[in-house]
């Protein structure tokens, strides 16, 4: 399985959380490909001490790392004007990581399932 890691799997990896870094084991023990943009890597470095950006360019080595096209930007906007007609706010960020997760066929990995629900895209979690 295609896994776009979200910026809270990321985070809560590097801090060592117990389920993420199980998580992060299976991915590789299944097969899966875990797949990053340039979304998470920046929401993720923004929040990191100095000192622990090697740490994340470690955890970084094996993701493919993604620039997604055009039409995912205009299918991240259109999820993002739904969500505004029915009273909820999809933010830039979680609009463009699931888009690229759709264009991919892929998943998104978080444990902010509640927010990637306004989205079609299928969410896993850890």
């Amino acid at each position: 399985m295609r896994l776009v890691l979200d910026s809270s799997f990321v985070i809560d990896h590097l801090r060592g959380e117990r389920s993420a870094v199980a998580r992060w084991h299976r991915i590789f023990e299944a097969g899966d490909e875990p797949i990053v943009t340039e979304i998470v890597i920046c929401e993720v470095r923004a929040g990191l001490r100095p000192e622990a950006e090697r740490h994340l360019e470690g955890l970084l080595m094996p993701v493919e790392f993604v620039q997604p096209a055009l039409d995912t930007a205009m299918t991240a906007g259109r999820w993002r004007a739904e969500a505004r007609t029915r009273g909820r706010t999809l933010s830039l960020a979680d609009a463009l990581i699931a888009a690229a997760a759709d264009s991919l066929g892929a998943a998104v990995l978080t444990r902010n399932v509640r927010d990637f629900r306004l989205t079609p895209v299928r969410v896993e979690t850890y």
